[in-house]
């Protein structure tokens, strides 16, 4: 396990698999390197509160976990925790990886559960915290959701463990981006960071190190607030 503080939020990591309904792609396994496991399987635990422990994506995470080699554990909540201690499992592991969906009904259940604690004492600890969509939305601030309806809305009740705003499928969905730069420049969200489809962002502490992507062409950006408007800037990732 690493000692930094180590995010990597992502709108990706999860592809179709060949022979598996899913399997983890470039960015998730960048995110298990960043955890230094060696001499070992690494420890990687799945959580899907946000599309409401489905049995069937448990399933078919836990398969593509396999098929990748990970000491693999799903965290589930729904409906009840399934380890006695999710608190502790959570400290014990290299990497937890976060499932996409309802960012507003995870953050909800979670802090339910007390798990906002122990996402905090996880990543204070080394563990590397990394997911997709709402699995890179909940470490921020807040960020833009469908998760109350087919129009995008505005969530601001992030963990905050980074002091931003988070914009994800910031090319692929076109709803997204005008929404974040508008979010930003009332002030109903503050600094943010977005990631176009294939593309993670990885903070050491608090503190955005690099852009990093699986897919060609894909981009970061950079929304500040400047008066009644938002100045965008383009972060060029690093391919993986």
């Amino acid at each position: 396990m690493t000692t930094e503080r180590t995010i990597l939020a992502t709108s990706g990591g999860l592809r179709p698999g060949e022979r598996t309904y899913f399997e983890f792609s470039e960015l998730t396994q960048f995110a298990v390197d960043l955890a230094g496991v060696t001499g070992r399987a690494p420890r990687v635990c799945t959580i899907s509160t946000a599309c409401g422990d489905n049995p069937h994506v448990m399933h078919e995470l836990g398969e593509a976990a396999r098929v990748a080699g990970y000491d693999h554990s799903h965290l589930q909540l729904f409906s009840m925790p399934n380890v006695a201690d999710p608190a502790e499992h959570l400290l014990a592991q290299d990497v937890i990886w976060v499932m996409g969906g309802s960012v507003a009904n995870l953050l909800a259940v979670w802090r339910v559960h007390g798990l906002d604690r122990a996402m905090r004492a996880a990543w204070e600890a080394g563990v590397i915290l990394t997911g997709v969509s709402a699995g890179s939305i909940c470490w921020h601030a807040g960020g833009t959701t469908d998760s109350f309806g087919a129009d995008l809305q505005p969530v601001t009740n992030g963990l905050a463990l980074l002091p931003y705003g988070n914009g994800v499928h910031y090319d692929g969905e076109a709803r997204r981006r005008p929404l974040m730069q508008r979010l930003v420049a009332d002030g109903t969200l503050p600094e943010s960071y977005c990631s176009d489809d294939g593309v993670g962002l990885l903070y050491r502490g608090t503190e955005l190190l690099e852009a990093v992507a699986e897919l060609d062409g894909a981009g970061a950006y950079h929304l500040v607030r400047d008066g009644d408007t938002a100045v965008e800037t383009r972060i060029d990732p690093r391919r993986l």
